[in-house]
């Protein structure tokens, strides 16, 4: 008895003190678990935050809407639209054994898609299709496959299609400028994108948004000096042409030379924008900024301004051009006929080779050159336009007897339709150069042009004398008859160029050009018309080109509101001796 007695209290002393180290264990726990939870140590409840943040929370970038482009009425040439961007998660949606069904729901063959989704075995991303509709996408994602994703994002739309296609440009996949003034002004409409956090579950999934970090800012939209009613009077007649002519390739462009906005600016062959998959590249080229070619007769009104600066000649001074031709070292350069003694003027009415030839002999390639500078030929025009080419300007080491003439009647030289049509627009705006612009300008922008904008290239009396000229190509003495417009006077000046091959100047190969101001009273619009290899016995600038330029003109006066001078239309007699007399080569 006395045995049991002596180890009890033992016993119980030992409980008391397992039970104490362990209350003691689980007290220190606690304080642990307490200082971890709110306590300031380097491993406190910051850290841990921290630390799960890292592991649950992750950011999420919210896209920004890309800024409108319009035209100068507001209706829309480029707009974004929301869509949605599938992705995958390889490593997920291996494990969820449906990557079959999945490729059934995308309409992809089974094979490829497991072959592409064994490339992406070690990632934990991969795109399975760009820029969905959300109908599309909703049926995919309504599947509810683990590891497949939809994350929106935005596509580029342009509702006129082809009729700008080339001006406009595109964005490339991820929604920057590529080309064209989506390229020019990508800053300006790119916004700027969002963040937002999220938390996500151990699949990856997000569970709960936490809340915006930054708001996403928008783009701003940019309104074009574009007319859209003129882009498709430009597209229509361009087809209309090339039907007519069997041409390869034609372009037109349209100014206001007062307050140097660009009206209109069309190619063909064109694309449609929202195609991507049936992308040429050769309809892409904007051809107005960035083809070059010899302009021909359309800068005899410029060999004209430097008649008139010399102080030798004046529009009625007298030019001797018999017996119809005129050597000049070993070439030739010949008339359609013997004009005789013409008058200045009529050496422009008439594109006499010889009476240009005559004046540039007495004045001098320096002069000439020195005009064509000023009229910003051989350099940029300041548009800002991708893919603008400068042309060139002749500048011989050695200046040849028929190297000093030929830049006078368009050969030697090379130049862009928009260089042609702004230095044109000099004359329609009294011999001062307005700085060309894309973006539609302000009333007050307006007042500023209207009041004198812009650097004087030449005098006003020269430019009225010029204008004069012009408006006497398209009379029934000229060589532009069929540049007539019913109900208004015009003036302009045709080209009609050999194309350069291989071995030199192409027999068969021609562009047609024509370029004009309107209306003759009080000029503001210019017009230039480029038709590119037409075909048969209609290949002249007076035959293919000039037809074009009025039917355009016609609609761009009639669409600014300017009131005709006459109601009388153009006769059918007189279109028809255009075309038996026209320019066919000038």
């Amino acid at each position: 008895m006395s045995a049991k007695t002596n180890t009890t209290p033992i016993f119980t002393w030992r409980i008391i003190v397992v039970t104490a180290l362990l209350a003691g264990l689980f007290g220190m726990l606690v304080l642990r678990l307490i200082q971890l939870q709110v306590g300031a140590s380097q491993y406190g409840a910051d850290f841990l935050q921290r630390q799960g943040d890292l592991r649950a929370v992750r950011s999420a970038e919210i896209p920004a809407y890309r800024g409108l482009i319009t035209d100068r009425r507001g209706a829309p040439l480029a707009v974004s639209t929301p869509v949605v961007t599938l992705w995958a998660n390889p490593q997920e949606l291996r494990d969820s054994g449906r990557e079959i069904e999945l490729a059934e729901l995308m309409n992809l063959p089974a094979s490829e898609f497991e072959s592409r989704l064994d490339r992406y075995r070690k990632k934990q991303f991969m795109y399975l299709a760009r820029h969905q509709t959300p109908q599309t996408a909703r049926t995919v994602l309504a599947a509810d496959i683990p590891g497949v994703y939809g994350q929106r994002e935005y596509k580029r739309f342009y509702p006129a299609g082809e009729v700008v296609s080339q001006l406009v440009g595109t964005t490339d996949i991820d929604g920057a400028g590529a080309t064209g003034v989506e390229l020019v002004f990508d800053s300006q409409l790119q916004g700027q994108p969002g963040k937002k956090r999220f938390i996500k579950d151990l699949h990856g999934e997000a569970i709960r948004d936490i809340g915006v970090v930054s708001e996403a800012a928008d783009g701003e939209s940019i309104q074009l000096s574009i007319d859209l009613r003129l882009q498709h009077v430009q597209h229509r007649e361009l087809l209309r042409a090339m039907k007519e002519t069997g041409a390869s390739a034609a372009s037109a462009v349209t100014l206001d030379a007062v307050t140097g906005e660009i009206l209109a600016m069309t190619n063909l062959p064109s694309f449609n924008p929202n195609r991507r998959g049936q992308l040429d590249l050769a309809a892409m080229r904007n051809r107005v900024v960035t083809d070059v070619f010899e302009p021909g007769s359309t800068v005899k009104p410029l060999t004209l301004v430097a008649a008139l600066e010399s102080g030798e000649f004046d529009i009625e001074t007298l030019i001797d051009t018999s017996p119809g031709r005129i050597t000049v070292g070993n070439k030739v350069l010949p008339d359609p006929r013997n004009y005789g003694e013409i008058t200045v003027s009529r050496v422009i009415e008439k594109s006499s080779q010889v009476g240009v030839t005559k004046i540039a002999q007495a004045i001098g390639h320096e002069h000439i050159i020195d005009v064509f500078q000023r009229f910003g030929l051989g350099q940029l025009t300041g548009a800002e336009f991708p893919g603008e080419r400068a042309g060139r300007l002749p500048d011989h080491d050695f200046w040849s007897a028929i190297d000093r003439v030929t830049p006078a009647f368009g050969y030697g030289l090379l130049v862009t339709p928009l260089q042609l049509a702004h230095a044109y627009a000099v004359f329609a705006n009294e011999g001062r150069m307005v700085p060309l612009t894309l973006l539609a300008q302000t009333s007050q922008d307006n007042d500023h042009s209207a009041s004198g904008g812009g650097r004087q290239i030449i005098s006003p009396v020269v430019a009225e004398k010029v204008v004069t000229v012009l408006h006497r190509v398209t009379g029934p003495e000229g060589t532009a008859q069929r540049a007539t417009v019913s109900g208004f006077d015009v003036g302009g000046k045709t080209g009609t160029v050999h194309k350069v091959g291989r071995e030199g100047y192409l027999d068969d190969r021609y562009v047609a050009l024509f370029a004009g101001v309107a209306p003759v009273e009080s000029p503001r619009y210019v017009t230039v018309v480029v038709i590119d290899e037409p075909e048969g016995d209609v290949y002249g600038g007076g035959a293919a080109a000039a037809p074009v330029y009025s039917r355009i003109t016609q609609e761009v006066l009639r669409i600014q509101n300017v009131v005709p001078n006459s109601a009388a239309p153009v006769s059918s007699s007189r279109m028809l001796a255009a075309s038996r007399e026209g320019d066919s080569r000038a």
